[in-house]
Parts: C-alpha cells; sequence; structure tokens
C-alpha cells in the first residue's frame, strides 16, 4: 500500500478493521517505515475506509508515530473520521493525546506550507480551550483569516452562515500542545476532579509531582471537585492530611466542593479541617466570591523556603525557551523583537507600571519555570487573535494571556522532545500585579533576557 503524497500530506488509508491482530496494520506500517523519508510535513492515516477499529488496533500506530517524529520532526495523526470515530480515540488516548487529529484531509492542508498565504476564511471551535486558540495562531500565522467560536452555542450560531467561511473546523486535535491534568479557572484556582470511593490508590492516580510543580509556579488555591466521591477510607484521609500539610509550607489553600458525608465519616471532615482543608457546598460559592478567592490565596503568592538553583542543563537549552516565546509573540503582535541584554541575576524589573505576567511549569528530564512579563499593550495586542476583538477588560486579557502562555508551553515541550528532553507543563499562573509575581521570584536566580517590541520592553525569565 503506497501513500498518496499530496500539498506535503503522505496519506495511508487501510481498509475493514484495525486491531492488534490485524494484518491490514502490520503490511501498513512497513510501508510507512519505507516511506518516513519522504519530504511530508505530514504523515497521517485516513480512517475513511476503516469499519472497525480499537485502542489495541491504533496502538500500532501510536507507536510508529513517535519515531517518525523523532526521524524527521513530521506532524503525524489521523485523518477523515467522522463524530463517533472522533470520540473513541480521545477517550483511548485522553492521558496522553501526543498525536493530531484532522476531521477531514482537507483541513489537515490549511496547516501546510502548500497553504500558506492562501487568506482563507475559517471558523474554530472546540470545546478544549488551548485547542482553539492554538489552532487560530498556526492558521493565523499560515497567512488565513480564523475566527474563533468562544462556545458551542457561539459556533452553532457562526456556522450556519455558510458563506461566510471558506472552511469550518471541529472535532480536531493538534498534537504536542500541552496537557489537561487540571482544569484553570478563574482567580488561578486548580481544580482537580475526583470521583466514586477513594482509598490508598488516590496517592498513585494523584500527580503529585505536577501538583508540585503547580505550587513551585505560583498557585497557591486547589480545588477538589467532590460531588461524585461516594466514601474515602483511612488510607485517602492520610493522603489529603499530608498534601494539606505541605500546602501550608506554601501558604496555600486547598478546598473540598461537593463532598458528603452520609457514607464516610463525620470525624473525617473534622480531622481534615484540623489539617486546613475547606469544605464549600458549591463551587460557586468560591468562584464567585472575589473577596473570597483573595483571602484563599488565588490572587496572591508566598515564596517557597528551598530556592533551587538555575544549572547547566536548564542554560543549554535556552535557546529553544527563547525561540518558542519569541516566534509566537512575533507572530501574535505582527512585531520583530530586538534582543537587548541577556543576564544571571534575580528578575529585575524597572518599571512595574502597566505591567502583567504570566508564568508556567516545566518537569521531567529537566525542570524549572518561564516567567514572560508584557506591558499591557503588548498582552491587549497579542490577545486580539484569540478574544476576537480588542478589549480593555483585563480579566479577559489575563485568562487569554494564559492561553497564549499555555502554547508556549507546548512549543517548548516539542522542541526539547525533538532532543529527547522529556518533560511536561503545568497550567499556567497569570498576575494582574507585579508585586504578586515578585513575592513567587524572590531570591531565585535565572537568565534574564531582556527584548523589545517595537518600543515597548519584554521581559523573558528561566529560572527553578
Amino acid at each position: 500500500m503506497k501513500p498518496v503524497l499530496k500539498n506535503g500530506i503522505a496519506v495511508y488509508s487501510p481498509q475493514g478493521f484495525l486491531d492488534a491482530n490485524s494484518s491490514n496494520a502490520f503490511m501498513l506500517i512497513e510501508d510507512i517505515e519505507e516511506a518516513t523519508n519522504l519530504k511530508a510535513e505530514m504523515i497521517l492515516v485516513s480512517l475513511k475506509k476503516v469499519a472497525f477499529f480499537n485502542r489495541n488496533g491504533l496502538d500500532i500506530f501510536i507507536k510508529l508515530f513517535a519515531k517518525i517524529r523523532k526521524k524527521n520532526q513530521a506532524m503525524v495523526g489521523f485523518c477523515d473520521y467522522d463524530k463517533k470515530k472522533y470520540e473513541a480515540i480521545v477517550r483511548f488516548f485522553q492521558d496522553d493525546l501526543n498525536f493530531s487529529l484532522f476531521k477531514t484531509l482537507d483541513i489537515a492542508y490549511l496547516f501546510t506550507s502548500g497553504f500558506k498565504n492562501a487568506n482563507k476564511k475559517i471558523l474554530i471551535y472546540s470545546s478544549d480551550k488551548s485547542q482553539r486558540s492554538a489552532m487560530a495562531i498556526e492558521l493565523h500565522d499560515g497567512g488565513h483569516n480564523p475566527t474563533v467560536a468562544q462556545s458551542i452555542e457561539d459556533f452553532d450560531k457562526k456556522k450556519r452562515n455558510i458563506d461566510a467561511y471558506d472552511y469550518i473546523i471541529d472535532s480536531t486535535f493538534l498534537g504536542q500542545m500541552g496537557q489537561k491534568v487540571a482544569t484553570r479557572v478563574t482567580g488561578n484556582a486548580i481544580i482537580y476532579t475526583i470521583t466514586s470511593y477513594l482509598d490508598a490508590e488516590i496517592g498513585e492516580q494523584f500527580n503529585i509531582e505536577y501538583h508540585r510543580n503547580s505550587l513551585n509556579v505560583g498557585f497557591r488555591l486547589f480545588i477538589f471537585d467532590a460531588y461524585k466521591v461516594l466514601s474515602m477510607n483511612i488510607h485517602a484521609l492520610n493522603f489529603f492530611s499530608r498534601l494539606a500539610s505541605s500546602a501550608a509550607e506554601y501558604n496555600a489553600s486547598i478546598c473540598f466542593v461537593g463532598m458528603k458525608f452520609d457514607k464516610t465519616p463525620e470525624a473525617f471532615k473534622e480531622t481534615m479541617e484540623d489539617a486546613g482543608i475547606l469544605f464549600y457546598n458549591q463551587m460557586d460559592d468560591i468562584l464567585q466570591n472575589k473577596e473570597l478567592l483573595k483571602e484563599l490565596g488565588a490572587s496572591s503568592s508566598s515564596n517557597i523556603k528551598n530556592k533551587r538553583v538555575i544549572n547547566k542543563e536548564t542554560i543549554l537549552e535556552l535557546p529553544k525557551f527563547i525561540d518558542a516565546t519569541v516566534a509566537t509573540l512575533e507572530m501574535m503582535t505582527n512585531a520583530k523583537a530586538t534582543k537587548e541584554a541577556l543576564n544571571i541575576r534575580t528578575l529585575a524589573i524597572a518599571d512595574k507600571k502597566d505591567k502583567i505576567a504570566s508564568s508556567i511549569g516545566y518537569y521531567g528530564d529537566i525542570d524549572g519555570m518561564v516567567i514572560l512579563v508584557f506591558p499591557k499593550e503588548i498582552a491587549k495586542k497579542a490577545c486580539e487573535l484569540l478574544i476576537g476583538e480588542s478589549t480593555d477588560d483585563l480579566e479577559m486579557i489575563l485568562d487569554t494571556l494564559a492561553e497564549l502562555v499555555n502554547i508556549v508551553g507546548g512549543k517548548i515541550k516539542t522542541l526539547l522532545s525533538d532532543e529527547n528532553i522529556s518533560v511536561n507543563i503545568t497550567l499556567p499562573r497569570t498576575y494582574q500585579d507585579i508585586d504578586s509575581l515578585m513575592e513567587v521570584v524572590e531570591g531565585r536566580k535565572g537568565v534574564q533576557v531582556d527584548l523589545l517590541f517595537n518600543d515597548d520592553k519584554f521581559l523573558f525569565f528561566l529560572t527553578r
């Protein structure tokens, strides 16, 4: 089975069934391995003629995709599927979706250099805000005119005007664009969802390394969505008590929302409250109360006791961090960046007026934190594409800025992956005033790069 190579995409079209014992799949893999030297921007497997597949059948291709990326950095994934197939793939690989999904081959073409500067009018929607932002940025960079629907209702309304768009994109996913470990909400809180019966396994299921790095980045409010928790035992109680004790070192707050104690001893609640855990009936009791958010720490920060020193391994990868940041911001602002200075020091911001900031952590083979400090005007300009219009709403700008920084983090992750350096990233933390940021990074040495976008100074800071 030879590939169809068109507009920079090598497409393979298996037929029938794809499972672990499918000779169809193994024959296709041999063809793809022979073709990895093709000068293709993408190598995709079309599911148009596939009647049935299971996770084991797709796993064969997922492992091959990793080899292809390592060899020639081509974008890899699947195309030509219906909604049912898309939902099945997302369900199978929701914790490790590092390949791309294109609803149709025509949609995939839009992301290739062959369609660059075609100025197509494109409507985009994804329930994942980071994904729709990532697609908008990639398409804008390719010379298209994307419109981002902010909700399913907005999408349904806009797509009725068929003549307004050349393409309509949904059920599409760009791989290597960050990760979904938790959910960022208004007020810089991280929400973890827990369900069913909680026992000793919670300690294995909970990503403690991610949690610690979120603390390192500056998150101070963690909410456990416990509406669907049936009960918990002493092992789970001890886990959450320990988590609360470690949070106290950062002046962080841990809250439980919707937890019922009809099948869990009331004494457990008292023990958790003694450890510092707070309980609320509804999520809005926290998220819609700005004074409470401030009190719980979601709009403030506290420095950590143990400061880590920037190391050689991190400095060696500095160009990749800067390249990912500058390329994204240049494209979003239509302004060229000029490097003014590079110093190893603690973060220094001479003029804090009209500045906002965001930080994102990474951890794995190397670990640390990237901090970006924006003049408000640069932030507003960079966020216009994702919002769809100019705005002075600071909360909306901060929320959109976080999505932009999440995309930068995803690009950093991909660049490091190409060098066989494996990292995960936290969600971004935003700061509407620089004093809150300085509390987090006080005393931390790192690499500060001063950049100019037109006449506006932008700061990049890499630390641990």
